[in-house]
């Protein structure tokens, strides 16, 4: 069965293993969710779990998201889950970093820093120009845009712009360690966004 959960990201750590060999990491605090609908392909034509995540005060939630949460919450988000088969949970259940074993192999998903407005060696990898020959102010520009014979900018051309601020996916990351009493999740290397980033945490 795929495992999953919501958690908010703290800070990089060096974790040292059984060997005394360092890794790095980073801490994710693992929160309650609480199962609110168990969709099934017969009902809905998909396999899905609803759950709920945080707190939030009513008077700040849509009435249809509130029908969702029913007897529950209120919950500041609301997050869905595909599944390739039907769920074992229960509408009610409390999901938390105990779901994850050590070892586990895991995809993280956040939304990555916001960078502003970059130029394209910085956004793109640019090279940029050359120091000789003449060059003075050219160092990182972009180069030509144009070319050939058109008389516009073709679609898709990269160039500078605002960075940063996107959803990010990081597979192949390891459980390292799980501290099921604070509910914290120790998961080896980098993972996208700030501290206090919302990251979805689903197992392969």
């Amino acid at each position: 069965m795929k495992k999953f959960i919501l958690g908010t990201k703290e800070m990089m750590v060096e974790y040292f293993d059984e060997a005394g060999i360092a890794h790095p990491a980073t801490l994710v605090t693992a929160s309650l969710m609480t199962v609110l609908r168990a969709k099934t392909k017969e009902s809905d034509g998909y396999f899905s779990v609803q759950v709920g995540y945080g707190s939030q005060k009513k008077q700040r939630i849509t009435k249809p998201v509130l029908g969702i949460m029913k007897n529950f919450g209120p919950f500041k988000t609301l997050k869905e889950f595909r599944l390739q088969e039907a769920s074992t949970m229960k509408i009610g259940d409390i999901v938390d970093a105990s779901v994850f074993a050590k070892g586990d192999t895991v995809a993280v998903s956040g939304i990555s820093k916001g960078k502003g407005f970059q130029g394209g060696v910085k956004r793109h990898g640019f090279a940029g120009g050359s120091r000789t020959h003449g060059q003075k102010h050219s160092e990182r520009e972009p180069g030509s845009i144009g070319g050939g014979l058109r008389s516009r900018v073709p679609k898709g051309m990269r160039m500078a712009g605002r960075m940063g601020g996107d959803r990010i996916t990081v597979k192949n990351l390891k459980v390292l360690e799980i501290d099921k009493d604070n509910n914290i999740l120790v998961i080896s290397g980098a993972i996208p966004g700030r501290r206090g980033t919302m990251l979805e945490i689903v197992s392969k």
